[in-house]
């Protein structure tokens, strides 16, 4: 099935292969443990909203938590939040643990953790639950016009 994500990587003549798993806990280090992918290189997208911009998404590594201070700093609001996980859907097309940071529903800024740019590859998800798809770190910001910007922060709790 070809989702939004991949018709878009498609048209930009983008290089990717698509990763499939069954999800059962819609986390990051599910995908990367049945997908046999490094933890670092698969990477979470998250929806929040900042006060001035509205909502944005935000792209962190399974191995890290979103810092909503360094992003609303890197988006330029002085305040973000995340939003409610029933407002996922109507905000973005996608559902809660599918959501990708290519083709949502509105071209919604999207910010990327600065540790993808030392992966040779990473991995996002392709707009449904339990589908991934591994891509050049360069390519992912190109497609979906990515700003780079330190917003994780080593998680305290692995696995959460």
């Amino acid at each position: 099935m070809k989702t939004r994500a991949v018709q878009i990587l498609d048209r930009a003549g983008i290089r990717y292969e698509i990763r499939e798993f069954e999800a059962e806990e819609l986390t990051a280090f599910e995908a990367a443990e049945k997908l046999h992918l490094a933890e670092a290189q698969v990477f979470k997208t998250l929806v929040a909203r900042g006060d001035k911009t509205g909502v944005v998404l935000a792209c962190v590594p399974a191995t890290m938590s979103l810092s909503l201070k360094a992003l609303a700093k890197a988006s330029g609001n002085k305040k973000v939040e995340m939003v409610e996980k029933d407002e996922i859907h109507r905000l973005t097309g996608y559902i809660r643990g599918g959501v990708s940071p290519l083709g949502a529903k509105k071209p919604y800024p999207v910010y990327l953790d600065q540790s993808a740019l030392a992966q040779p590859s990473l991995s996002v998800n392709a707009g449904m639950r339990g589908m991934l798809i591994c891509l050049a770190p360069q390519d992912l910001i190109r497609a979906a016009r990515a700003a780079v910007a330190a917003i994780g922060e080593i998680d305290q709790e692995p696995g959460a």
